[in-house]
């Protein structure tokens, strides 16, 4: 942990934005790059935009909106960090490569613009809940094959999207290399959102012992595919510390690393485990 961090164990910088998506891409570039700035002047230090910020969910979208990165969503997401001097995490954005394949993918941006990362989503969601949903990212998306974690003057930070939130394996990982937390835009359904959106944030997290936060785009009834929204933040403990409601709306949180300190230290997981019995190993580092 840095200096700053140690110094710094409590603190009041992130924000989640839960966007009302729309089939306007530039509207889309420009409300998100507006509620940046809205959350920097309200102090945030870190701002978190939610999957697929820019595009609708779909996979008949997915190859319409896709773009390369560097791109023009991740130009004014660029622009955006540097414009208000905060860490960015750009949500998530279909994403075409050299080759031609297509990523949902999410660029992290420090506060001088530069690109710290790119999480490319891990797991796809391929699912087919008979009578209630059928989606198959797989049809158009190809997997993304790292781990994905940054440093903050703040903590570190674990990236996920999503469906990858449901492996428990990819954030024990993260908690391996020191993460405090965890960070999954997302854009849970009304058949999973209800059912297991908040309960996999809590379990994720008091499995690690980290922060656990979600970014999910607004609820919009007229769309193809209808988002939970209920952005989230919970607590090392398992506690939601701060959630939104369906609509457009900005979360704030405090982090505090003395608390996750006391969270650990009570309940000592890390030391106890039985590495003589088993373990979790990254066959492929990012």
């Amino acid at each position: 942990m840095s200096t700053l961090a140690k110094t710094m164990s409590k603190f009041s910088v992130w924000q989640w934005v839960q966007l009302h998506v729309t089939k306007v891409k530039a509207d889309n570039l420009s409300r998100a790059r507006g509620l940046i700035s809205e959350a920097a002047g309200h102090g945030a230090k870190v701002v978190v935009l939610p999957e697929c910020f820019n595009s609708p969910y779909g996979t008949g979208f997915f190859p319409e909106y896709a773009e390369k990165i560097p791109g023009e969503s991740s130009r004014i997401l660029s622009e955006a960090a540097k414009e208000s001097q905060v860490y960015l995490v750009g949500g998530s954005i279909p994403e075409e490569d050299d080759g031609g394949k297509l990523y949902n993918t999410c660029p992290v941006f420090g506060p001088d613009g530069s690109l710290v990362l790119k999480h490319r989503k891990i797991h796809l969601f391929d699912i087919d809940v008979p009578g209630k949903i059928r989606f198959q990212e797989s049809e158009t998306l190809s997997p993304g094959s790292n781990l994905s974690v940054f440093d903050t003057p703040y903590c570190r930070v674990g990236v996920g999207i999503c469906y990858d939130m449901r492996f428990a394996e990819l954030a024990q990982l993260y908690a391996k290399k020191g993460c405090q937390l965890l960070v999954y835009p997302g854009a849970f359904n009304m058949t999973t959102g209800p059912a297991h959106w908040e309960l996999l944030q809590r379990g994720r997290a008091v499995d690690n012992q980290v922060y656990v936060a979600t970014a999910s785009p607004a609820r919009d009834e007229t769309a193809s595919y209808v988002a939970w929204g209920h952005s989230t933040v919970v607590s090392p403990w398992g506690e939601v510390i701060s959630k939104a409601g369906s609509e457009e709306a900005v979360v704030y949180a405090d982090i505090d690393l003395q608390y996750l300190a006391n969270v650990r230290q009570q309940i000592p997981i890390t030391a106890q485990r039985r590495s003589d019995i088993y373990t979790v190993n990254a066959v492929q580092e990012g």
